[in-house]
This record gives C-alpha cells, sequence and structure tokens, in this order.
C-alpha cells in the first residue's frame, strides 16, 4: 500500500473568539499527510514551500509518519500565506489576507519512489494541478480521491470539469455542492456530481456531519457534539485524510469500508478543532482515537 498527498503547505494566521495566533503551520497537505498516516503508518507528500519554512516543522511531519522526499523548497521565495478570523458563530470566518507565493507556479514533481501509489488525496489546489499529478502517476491508483472549492468553481470550470471526470471520489462541502450542481437537494446535487465523473461524493455539512453518496446507496454520519470548538482551520482536511488513511490501511475500494472511513475523518477532526492549527494532532494516542470512535459508536447505535 502506498499512499500520496499533493496540496498545499503553508502559513496560516488565525483569529477566533477564543484567540489569535502568529503564522502556525497550515494548508491542506500539512492536515492531510498527518492525519492519512495515523491510520496507514505512512504517507507521502508532494507540496511546496519557500525557505522561510522551518526545518523543524519538516521534521514534525516525518517524525509523525510524512515522507517528505516530494516537498519541495524554493530559495529565495516565501511560502503560501493565509490570514482569517472567525465570527462568533465559527462557522463562517473572512479572509484577511492570502498571498500565493510560491504556490503560484508549483509544479508538482513526482519522485520516482512514489511511482507506486495505489491511494492518491488530491487536496484543494488549482484543478489543472491537480489533474498533472494524475498524469504523472505511471500507473492510475486504486483509488483517487479529491478536494475542491467555489472558487475553482468560479474561476476554472473548464478544468474542473477534466479533473472531476478522472477521479473516484469527490469530497466537498454542502455549499459547495449546491453551487457545483445548481441544486439545494444534495441528493440531486449527488446525482448531477455522479454524472460529472466521480462515483463516490462525500459532502460535508460542519458540525451537522457528512453524507456519503455512491452505487445507488446513501450514509450519513453525524458529527461529534464537542463542548469547545477553537479553531475550525483545517478541519476538513484533516477529515479528508483521516478518510483516505482508513481506505488505505484495509487496501479498500468498498462502498462499506468507506462508510467506517467516514467515522475515522470524522474523529480525527474533532481532535483537530480543539487547539490552533495542527497542535492538537500531533500528540494523538491511538486509545483516544478509539475511545473516540467508540462515542460515535454510542451516538448512533440504537434498536428499533
Amino acid at each position: 500500500m502506498s499512499l500520496l498527498v499533493v496540496g498545499s503547505v503553508a502559513f496560516d494566521a488565525i483569529e477566533t473568539p477564543f484567540g489569535k495566533t502568529d503564522k502556525i503551520v497550515g494548508g491542506a497537505a500539512s492536515y492531510i499527510s498527518i492525519a492519512s498516516a495515523y491510520l496507514a503508518g505512512k504517507s507521502n507528500l508532494v507540496a511546496v514551500v519557500g525557505n522561510d519554512f522551518l526545518p523543524t516543522d519538516i521534521a514534525t511531519m516525518q517524525k509523525h509518519g510524512v515522507n517528505t522526499e516530494g516537498l519541495q523548497i524554493k530559495q529565495d521565495e516565501k511560502s503560501f500565506f493565509w490570514s482569517g478570523k472567525y465570527r462568533n458563530d465559527m462557522n463562517s470566518r473572512d479572509t484577511l489576507i492570502t498571498e500565493l507565493n510560491v504556490l503560484g507556479t508549483f509544479d508538482p514533481i513526482i519522485p520516482e519512489s512514489y511511482q507506486d501509489c495505489e491511494y492518491l488525496m488530491l487536496g484543494n489546489l488549482a484543478p489543472a494541478v491537480q489533474l498533472t499529478v494524475i498524469n504523472r502517476l505511471r500507473k492510475r491508483p486504486k483509488l483517487i480521491v479529491m478536494d475542491t472549492m467555489n472558487f475553482w468553481m468560479d474561476v476554472a470550470w473548464d478544468d474542473l470539469m477534466k479533473t472531476l471526470a478522472a477521479v473516484d471520489v469527490l469530497s466537498i462541502n454542502d455549499e459547495e455542492a449546491r453551487q457545483l450542481t445548481k441544486e439545494y437537494s444534495l441528493k440531486r446535487a449527488a446525482q448531477k456530481i455522479h454524472a460529472m465523473g466521480p462515483k463516490y461524493v462525500i459532502i460535508k455539512k460542519g458540525e451537522h456531519g457528512a453524507l456519503l453518496f455512491g452505487e445507488g446507496k446513501i450514509f450519513s454520519a453525524p458529527a461529534l457534539p464537542l463542548e469547545e470548538v477553537f479553531d475550525p482551520t483545517g478541519a476538513g482536511d484533516t477529515f479528508a485524510g483521516g478518510f483516505i488513511g482508513y481506505m488505505a490501511s484495509k487496501n479498500s475500494t468498498s462502498f462499506e469500508d468507506m462508510k467506517t472511513a467516514i467515522i475515522y475523518g470524522s474523529t480525527l477532526a474533532s481532535f483537530c478543532v480543539e487547539q490552533f492549527g495542527w497542535e492538537r494532532l500531533l500528540d494523538l494516542k491511538k486509545d483516544e482515537i478509539q475511545a473516540r470512535i467508540q462515542q460515535f459508536n454510542d451516538l448512533t447505535s440504537f434498536s428499533a
């Protein structure tokens, strides 16, 4: 089993009602790669940073099972930077600063040692870059999962359609699903997305859980009720990492395993939001994960 994660490794500056940070490690691939490695044992990373990215942060990734051979470090350039402020409801946020920097010219180079990829997670990037990754793999992976966002629907529609046609699973939130399909009903939205290419569709609904559509079936997973949500940044990417990591650990592409993968993704995401950035993900123990999986089981178990 070989798991490849492609996406952004970046700096974030975040403000929530609970506090604020200076620059901390962020980016979709940072969360996905660490979350997936918890379940799959290791993950291979393809991303780009500037030489402002600290060697200690790269070492942290490596310590948590992330192979950074595919992490490009551009000398005399800066890493992608995003700054945002969350509103009191923690469900909406305002972007204050976006600096693409090295991400603006990112050319994903796949190391030779990654060419045995069987599970591919494409974090939120320009669709053309995502498709380039697929085309540069000599053998098609068993499972390709893709994340995207409404921005690409506005500025790169044709590229998005080409990339959707080449993947197995699309993971997006409910607002994005409605924009992509012009359908308010999420069931109808999923049907339209199936017609675009993906055989399976995951629609994330934040604090209301997630829906999985595929093979004519629907699976609904709750979100774990939490006493505090400290920082939602990276929760969706952590969810994706948990999903692909579980599927890789089972060496499976089945709908039944995807149902369990959704729960593992939701579980890891529930840890992520408890602290700023990736901090909570760095000290997780396996028994903590399993205890929270049991909470999900108790939450949804009933007899009728």
